[in-house]
């Protein structure tokens, strides 16, 4: 691998940090687009229902007077479904977010190693010489 030439550094800095910062920024609004996620399931008779937010918290549970009907082992089995199919929503739409922004991000350039900096020092003393 040849090392570029050091009259393009400040170019090349500018354009690393100019991506940086830009990686930075998709992140950001990564993690805004996150805070808005919400993940929604319901049993087949629609008498549960549950919303979980981004983080897989959940945020709401509806239980439908009905499910009165159903004795606790059946209500607890509905209960804890519906509550991870909201969640496992939530962790989809949060999935996608997120792989979308690391997508992205993946061409960040690779950090200057001690060999290009080294490699860069010598160049500088040769020319000086």
């Amino acid at each position: 691998m040849t090392t570029p030439s050091p009259d393009g550094d400040a170019e090349m800095l500018e354009r690393v940090l100019l991506e940086g910062r830009a990686m930075m920024r998709r992140l950001r609004d990564a993690r805004a687009l996150v805070h808005d996620v919400t993940g929604r399931a319901e049993n087949p008779g629609r008498t549960v229902r549950a919303v979980a937010d981004g983080r897989g918290e959940i945020v709401e549970l509806h239980l439908d007077p009905r499910v009165m009907r159903l004795d606790r082992e059946a209500l607890g089995r509905q209960v804890t479904a519906v509550l991870r199919a909201a969640q496992q929503d939530a962790e989809a739409g949060t999935r996608a977010i997120m792989d979308a922004a690391l997508a992205e991000t993946a061409q960040v350039p690779a950090p200057l190693d001690e060999r290009f900096v080294r490699d860069r020092v010598e160049r500088i003393a040769r020319d000086l010489l």
